[in-house]
Order: C-alpha cells, then sequence, then structure tokens
C-alpha cells in the first residue's frame, strides 16, 4: 500500500508539483509495491532515526523522500532536489 502526505496532495492541486511527475512516481511506488525490490529503481538510503529508515527514489530533477513500515510506504515529500531534503529534515 502507498500512503502519500497531505502536503504532498495540496502541492499537487495547487500546480507547485507538475502532475506529471507526481504520475512517475506514483509508478514507482506501485511497481514497488508490487515487487517490494528496491534495486528496481535510483534508491538510495537515508540517515535513519530510532524508529524507521528513511529512503529517496530519484526521477530527473525531483526526489521523493518515503520509509517503509508493515509492507506498506509513507511518502513523505516529493520537491526538486534543491528543496526535497529542506522540506524533510
Amino acid at each position: 500500500m502507498v500512503v502519500y502526505e497531505e502536503n504532498i496532495k495540496k502541492t499537487v492541486a495547487k500546480g507547485s508539483l507538475p502532475k506529471d511527475v507526481f504520475l512517475k512516481f506514483n509508478n514507482v511506488f506501485i511497481a514497488l509495491d508490487t515487487t517490494h525490490d528496491l534495486s528496481l529503481f535510483d534508491i538510495k538510503k537515508l540517515k535513519s532515526s530510532e524508529k524507521r529508515i528513511y529512503y529517496r527514489v530519484r526521477k530527473g530533477k525531483y526526489r521523493a523522500i518515503f520509509y517503509i513500515e508493515n509492507n506498506s510506504y509513507f511518502v513523505i515529500s516529493i520537491a526538486k532536489r534543491e528543496e526535497v531534503y529542506e522540506k524533510w529534515e
């Protein structure tokens, strides 16, 4: 299952995040949810907290930050490379 944060839905609705970019990432997460194979895409492990391990997936100039919990993918941020890490931290 793929779960998107509310702020991602709002940025798509406002047009700050292009729909075609969102659809590309949505396809990535559907494929990950189906296969559970992180090696299919350009995914790297980021720093982790005590509770969870965060990952980032890259598509062109955009990045998505997510974590995995109970075989579900929780996407917390999708933005351009310059912005995504600022929003995440």
